[in-house]
């Protein structure tokens, strides 16, 4: 493994066990949603943005210049970190690590997961995975 892989894996990883809710309610979702459109708009990007707690969206957004591509790739992220409980991005720099595909590793098919960086579980204290954040349009590492 090379060592700038293995120093990302671990750097996500920090991110996985640090970024824990003490709760997180429709409003935390909104309002998370909302921070990452202003963000997303202070840099011009097009970019889609999707939160969801217990299989229920609670948050999309879809800025100008997305297109149904980037619904297909929130999907697809998603379905991987509901299955894993980790961040899209650390089970793609893990596969990475390994040379693999996620058919290979995993047996799973890549039209309905993808192990790119964009979404990051929503862990609570106490109660663990609840649901999802996703971006997408943009490259991996952000």
């Amino acid at each position: 493994m090379s060592t700038d892989v293995e120093r990302e894996r671990q750097r996500v990883e920090a991110e996985e066990r640090e970024l824990v809710f003490e709760r997180f309610t429709n409003d935390d979702a909104l309002e998370l949603g909302l921070l990452l459109v202003e963000k997303a708009r202070a840099r011009q990007l097009a970019i889609a943005i999707d939160v969801e707690r217990g299989g229920q969206r609670l948050f999309h957004f879809a800025a100008a210049g997305t297109s149904p591509d980037n619904a297909a790739w929130i999907e697809r992220k998603k379905n991987l970190v509901k299955r894993m409980f980790r961040s899209s991005y650390a089970v793609g720099l893990k596969l990475a690590a390994e040379g693999k595909t996620l058919d290979e590793r995993m047996g799973i098919s890549p039209e309905t997961f993808a192990a790119h960086g964009g979404c990051f579980p929503v862990l609570v204290k106490n109660a663990g995975f609840v649901g999802t954040v996703t971006v997408s349009g943009l490259p991996q590492k952000d």
